[in-house]
């Protein structure tokens, strides 16, 4: 019993603490991100030298900030973040003039009496222009920075309130937001003869409730934390494998391929994806995107890589280059599956000297089927 007794109390303390430690990274982590849009727009509005960077600002301080790991993309969320919610501020000030932390490393941030009085005239004027308003200290305990950036393109304030409530009340994952927000929760509710039985069987059928681990568990907070992003990827040992070997098969060719990334991180819109192999090859002047996926061939995969192309054509192809070339590799059991897909690929004789530099299909196969084995 003495055992049990023991056992149990280890159980407790550590779930106790991990979810104390999950909301204290998210609270400092969306803390942290209010400021920093602070910081930039009261210097948009009063920096003496702030027209020296103009529009350029945002681009100047991602720049400098590289070691952080702030990007522009970044800086611009943040932005968008004070402006959204600057009721923020009032969580902010209350910890700021907390005894308990006043040593912590909120209380020693760089703030004078001005701005300070500027925070809290910010949340007021918030306040006054609407009573209906989740605490903000509901806000950034409750609710992930990446839950946030997904209510960010709500421009409708009740609309947003309704989904940060109900994202609170269901435990919603941020997955679980984001369909819910695409299934036009807000606007059925309020069409439903009986709103309160959707409301139920909504939450209900939710799945997926998010667990404190999901608060740290997301890009936002990895590079908050300095952690390596493919800490984020989850991929089991035989798909690991599988690109260890077929990074080695390519790079044995000697036909130019040049490695550049595994589980490279590319940002497209609001959202982060990850590629799992990233080649330059110097003699086609092209990037080879590949990916590998433990599952039978499907659309959905064939879509995605297509997006891949399209995203580098668009966005890291040079003016001397050539147009990216994807290559999926599929396989369930035995069987395998090698599709090439281009993006754009309108020049025949290029189409003709890549089919020669890269691998053949059958070369891939047969490379999968003998790791397979």
């Amino acid at each position: 019993m003495q055992f049990l007794l023991l056992l149990e109390n280890i159980k407790s303390t550590h779930v106790h603490l991990h979810e104390a430690a999950a909301k204290a990274i998210n609270k400092l982590l969306t803390i942290r991100n209010w400021l920093i849009g602070f910081y930039i727009v009261e210097y948009e509005q009063k920096g003496e030298d702030r027209a020296q960077y103009g529009e350029k600002l945002l681009y100047t301080l991602a720049k400098e900030l590289t070691s952080e790991k702030i990007s522009y993309r970044h800086l611009q969320l943040c932005r968008q973040f004070y402006f959204v919610y600057p009721q923020i501020g009032q969580s902010l000030t209350d910890l700021l003039g907390n005894n308990q932390i006043s040593q912590s490393v909120i209380a020693q941030l760089h703030l004078s009496n001005n701005e300070r009085s500027i925070i809290r005239q910010s949340e007021t004027a918030e306040s006054e222009r609407t009573s209906l308003q989740v605490p903000p200290e509901q806000l950034i305990s409750k609710l992930s920075f990446t839950h946030l950036v997904q209510l960010f393109t709500l421009t409708d304030t009740l609309q947003r309130t309704f989904y940060e409530l109900e994202a609170i009340k269901g435990n919603w994952s941020v997955r679980e937001l984001k369909r819910q927000i695409n299934s036009l929760y807000f606007e059925r509710l309020g069409l439903s003869r009986q709103p309160e039985k959707l409301a139920q069987l909504v939450h209900e059928t939710n799945n997926t409730p998010a667990q404190p681990a999901d608060f740290i568990k997301n890009t936002y907070a990895f590079e908050f934390l300095g952690l390596p992003q493919k800490v984020l990827i989850t991929e089991n040992d035989l798909e690991q494998a599988l690109l260890d070997h077929l990074q080695e098969f390519l790079l044995e060719l000697g036909h130019g391929f040049c490695l550049e990334g595994r589980q490279k991180r590319i940002l497209i819109g609001d959202e982060y994806f990850f590629i799992d192999l990233v080649f330059y090859h110097r003699i086609l002047k092209c990037h080879i995107l590949i990916e590998l996926k433990i599952a039978d061939f499907n659309h959905v995969n064939a879509g995605q890589l297509n997006t891949y192309l399209n995203y580098y054509k668009a966005e890291v192809m040079r003016p001397d280059d050539q147009p990216p070339v994807g290559i999926l590799l599929v396989t369930h059991k035995n069987d395998a599956l090698v599709q090439y897909a281009t993006a754009g690929l309108d020049n025949q004789l290029f189409v003709s000297k890549y089919l020669v530099q890269l691998p053949s299909k059958e070369q891939l196969e047969n490379f999968i089927r003998n790791e397979l084995r």
